[in-house]
């Protein structure tokens, strides 16, 4: 337990610095949490057991102070700190986008010779109802021709260009 002596040191380094302890804390952490500061900065400097023998205890508990927010800045810092966890999805190699475009580029010269081999009727139907978004209806009024017609010659454009595909492939 502390000496008497140290009890009245301690009470008139609390009496004279209080007020101006809690200023300071008020101005950088705000009114909330000032108080409990103040309190952490007292009961440091009270455990320290060292109050007879410090020369300039306001100097002391203003870098008891000082402490105290960085200690709490830290403490900030790391709370706040945001962790994620390894997602191989998200983490996966990505594939570089020449090869998509070279692909892609393929994919169309190989569609485009399809369709150039197609015989023109069908060719003509299956650029109306994919290009010119024009219905099965649409296009058999418009050629004259019945709806089971355009089924046929869709079926066989879209049969050709799978085909296509799958040699690609």
């Amino acid at each position: 337990m502390n000496a008497p002596g140290s009890n009245a040191a301690f009470e008139a380094v609390y009496r004279s610095e209080h007020r101006q302890l809690l200023h300071y804390f008020r101005r950088r952490v705000g009114p909330d949490a000032a108080p409990d500061l103040v309190q952490d900065a007292f009961t440091r400097l009270l455990r320290s057991g060292t109050l007879e023998r410090i020369e300039n205890p306001p100097a002391y508990l203003a870098t008891i102070a000082r402490n105290l927010l960085i200690e709490r800045a830290r403490r900030y810092v790391r709370d706040q700190a945001i962790f994620f966890s390894l997602d191989e999805g998200r983490d996966a190699p990505v594939r570089p986008e020449q090869t998509g475009r070279i692909e892609e580029m393929d994919l169309r010269r190989v569609s485009r010779r399809a369709l150039l081999a197609l015989p023109s009727r069908t060719r003509r139907i299956f650029l109306m109802h994919r290009l010119q978004r024009r219905t099965y209806r649409e296009i058999a009024e418009q050629l004259g021709i019945t709806h089971k017609a355009v089924q046929y010659h869709m079926k066989r454009s879209l049969a050709r260009c799978r085909r296509a595909v799958a040699r690609l492939e």
